[in-house]
């Protein structure tokens, strides 16, 4: 009997020894939670006349119990090594087959797909036409590379001061003589086909009171004809009324669609200061290249194009788990759902239940090398314990038999 039970110390104790062997050569596999073993013990009952007696029946394994704590996060140089720093777990896709891990190494495919390095395409929501995402199911997360096409210019807008004590200039108006104008300001806007033009304003002051007229050339050439600007005895802009100033279209030389620019000169004063520019903007933009995908901390993936433009590709979904101490390690650091899990419950970084996400950084394992050594160290004790009982039970066996 004493054997049976000494066995049953040197199993359990073999066991401890395995998962802490485990935990030890996962120490640096990126997002690897540790686990601990944990033993029962077993008991029988024997009846001997009126009354019950328990005997010991050793030890057994009762459960290798995963360990969730959070890992330290170490920063990268690449913006698609994603780190959870919280609760939940990424949710990546074999052909429909769905698992769970906390390793954020993920990169893109040869079909743009963000995946995982065995190949597991990671999952999140689409993004929608009115903003927002499709938070209604999950798809696969593809980055697209392609250009972003460029955008003609339609409105701009300009923050200005003409000088109130400006006089009228006396030559007809010519945008090659400085004294036909009192003040001019150039932009860059964008036709059809991305190609960049200058759009130069010049400001006359006209013969009335608070009164200008202002005329636009593009690359050169008039457009339209000048449009009158009116203003108050307080420097404010009376007319157009709404401040919108158009000059009609200008067809430019590339090909490219008749351009039609509408001003905002609502903001422009006429003050008794110099005349100055205190912003200019546009809505038009040329073609775009990638340069890079962009990550927040709520799992937003963006583009970024060299022409300033952003676009949308999607969010990153996530995933907890009521129990997460139930899930079934798959390996390459994933996890499965199963009946003691739960079903998972999705949702966002940074939402209820979830953690943020963290672009360039990885989670490292979670595996105290100190504490492991330690709990080496009393398993080997206890395998060497019951060894000995069974060295004991032995000789005590020979000298029975011997006698």
């Amino acid at each position: 009997m004493s054997l049976d039970l000494a066995l049953s110390g040197i199993n359990a104790a073999n066991t401890d020894l395995n998962t802490i062997a485990n935990n030890l050569a996962n120490v640096d596999t990126t997002g690897f939670k540790g686990s601990t073993a944990e033993f029962s013990s077993l008991f029988a009952q024997t009846q001997q006349g009126l009354s019950q007696t328990q005997v010991g029946n050793g030890v057994q394994t009762a459960e290798i119990a995963q360990q969730f704590s959070q890992g330290n996060i170490n920063t990268t140089s690449d913006n698609l090594d994603l780190a959870l720093n919280g609760n939940g777990f990424f949710i990546v896709s074999n052909n429909g087959a769905l698992s769970y891990t906390r390793n954020g190494a993920f990169q893109v495919d040869q079909n743009g797909y963000l995946v995982t390095a065995s190949g597991e395409r990671v999952q999140g929501y689409q993004p929608l036409s009115n903003g927002g995402f499709n938070t209604g199911g999950l798809s696969d997360l593809q980055l697209s590379t392609a250009e972003v096409a460029p955008s003609a210019t339609t409105t701009a807008n300009m923050t200005l001061n003409l000088p109130s004590n400006a006089t009228a200039p006396t030559q007809a108006f010519s945008p090659t003589a400085s004294n036909s104008y009192n003040d001019t300001t150039s932009m860059t806007v964008y036709d059809s086909l991305g190609a960049a033009h200058t759009a130069q304003l010049y400001f006359i002051k006209g013969a009335a009171a608070n009164s200008w007229n202002a005329q636009l050339y593009i690359d050169g050439t008039a457009v339209g004809t000048p449009q009158t600007l009116t203003y108050s005895s307080s420097g404010a802009l009376t007319s157009p009324t709404n401040g919108q100033v158009n000059f009609g279209s200008y067809t430019p030389s590339t090909g490219a669609a008749a351009m039609n620019i509408t001003f905002n000169l609502g903001s422009s004063t006429q003050y008794g200061s110099a005349f100055g520019v205190d912003s200019e903007s546009q809505n038009g933009y040329t073609t775009g290249n990638l340069t890079g995908i962009n990550i927040s901390s709520s799992g937003i993936v963006q583009a970024a194009f060299t022409n300033g433009q952003t676009k949308t590709l999607g969010q990153i979904a996530l995933a907890n788990f009521a129990n997460p101490q139930g899930l079934q390690q798959t390996g390459n650091t994933q996890w499965q759902q199963t009946y003691a899990s739960g079903s998972p419950v999705n949702g966002v970084a940074g939402g209820s239940g979830f953690g943020n996400i963290q672009s360039g950084a990885l989670e490292q394992s979670n595996v105290d090398i100190t504490t492991q050594l330690v709990d080496m160290i009393n398993a080997q004790q206890n395998f060497q314990a019951d060894a000995q009982m069974i060295s004991t039970q032995s000789q005590a066996i020979q000298a029975a038999l011997r006698a």
